[in-house]
């Protein structure tokens, strides 16, 4: 069985699919850089058509990388940065804690010998 089950499994490669397309990951940075635009707002930053740029919004979606909130007829998106997080903390996380522990320790050990020879 798979750490997280499943579920979590099939939604993380729902992201790997979204990030994998350089497009989409301009689509997410320029959320970054400007939470809440619009699919005009989103497309003026691509070389591509509104109907190019619409179908990687719904990939994005689908990832639940991006947020759609409804406006009046106005459709606003959002960076949803949790699923990124979820991934930092499955493949990243843990070997980042052993680096951050060997640092602390280091840096305990220093301060130790600094004291006993001062």
């Amino acid at each position: 069985m798979q750490p997280f089950g499943c579920i979590f499994s099939r939604e993380m490669d729902a992201v790997f699919k979204a990030l994998a397309d350089e497009s989409r990951r301009k689509l997410l940075d320029q959320l970054r850089k400007n939470n809440r635009q619009t699919l005009d707002e989103l497309g003026e930053h691509l070389d591509m058509t509104r109907q190019a740029v619409a179908k990687h919004l719904l990939l994005l979606e689908a990832a639940n990388l991006v947020v759609v909130v409804w406006r009046g007829r106005e459709k606003l998106h959002y960076l949803n940065p949790v699923p990124l997080h979820a991934i930092s903390e499955r493949w990243i996380g843990k070997y980042e804690r052993h680096r951050l522990q060997a640092l602390s320790d280091l840096k305990k050990g220093l301060e130790e010998n600094k004291n006993k020879k001062g």
